[in-house]
């Protein structure tokens, strides 16, 4: 009797000592407790040394850090019914414990399934184009709108970053030879335009030659000059066309003329 007596001693001392192990709580910096009485929202507790009053209060412990969360892939059909796979990351924190506890069953579930829907929607509004060149703007509107979706649950989302787009083979293709498209008429654009330049260049050159005749010489001598510097053997040298034009005058003066008296073949 003695022996189930100090068993039964000793029973209780632990029971005790468990029982009042389980009063005291320390949470750290960024941890919260959400303190329930009876069953009923108490208040918020922490960080630090917190005393719980057993089988009446009970706590739920959260995390006030940044959630990096992954976006798993989403088939999408965009607005130029083009099929693609688009994932990303997603960056929010708990800014009111009360309401990530109370409101939703559980938040890091539900702000997953709400970015995932919210990017199959907000992306399918968009052509294909838009989606892989103007993602900074596509971020910002994902933000905004899972920021305003989760702030009846005490969250914040900090940040969404689309990482990949993934497309068909035959859809990379197309898109390849439409760049290629792009470039070249890019090139002739920039070609064109060089000459149009070149022209109004030589038009004004050609003006300005054509004022002052003393500059035409200037410019044979010195294409003479560039040309002897040259280990050519062939010379061309440029005639103006005014000399073409005089020695074509001296050649018509030149002509006999018809002789009137000589007699007409009768045929």
């Amino acid at each position: 009797m003695i022996i189930d007596f100090l068993y039964f001693q000793l029973l209780i001392v632990i029971l005790v000592v468990m029982l009042f192990a389980s009063m005291f709580r320390i949470l750290r910096e960024y941890e919260r407790g959400v303190v329930f009485l009876l069953g009923r929202f108490y208040k918020i507790k922490g960080p630090g040394f917190i005393i719980l009053i057993p089988f009446v209060q009970q706590m739920v412990r959260v995390d006030l850090r940044i959630v990096t969360m992954d976006v798993p892939s989403q088939d999408l059909i965009s607005k130029d019914n083009v099929t693609v796979r688009v994932n990303a990351v997603l960056y929010f924190r708990v800014l009111d414990p009360q309401k990530a506890i109370i409101n939703v069953e559980n938040f890091l579930e539900a702000t997953s399934q709400l970015a995932q829907t919210t990017m199959r929607s907000v992306l399918g509004q968009h052509e294909l184009d838009e989606i892989l060149s103007a993602r900074d703007t596509l971020n910002a509107d994902l933000q905004r709108i899972l920021d305003q979706s989760t702030d009846n649950w005490g969250i914040k989302v900090t940040a969404v970053e689309i990482k990949h787009v993934d497309l068909d083979e035959s859809m990379i293709r197309a898109i390849a030879r439409q760049a290629e498209a792009e470039r070249s008429r890019r090139a002739k654009v920039i070609h064109a335009t060089g000459e149009l330049e070149a022209s109004k260049q030589l038009l004004e050159a050609a003006r300005m030659l054509g004022q002052q005749p003393e500059a035409i010489q200037l410019r044979y001598l010195q294409t003479l000059t560039e040309i002897s510097n040259d280990n050519s053997k062939i010379i061309v040298f440029p005639l103006p066309m005014e000399m073409g034009k005089i020695l074509q005058h001296m050649g018509s003066q030149h002509t006999p003329p018809e002789d009137t008296d000589a007699p007409t073949q009768m045929t």
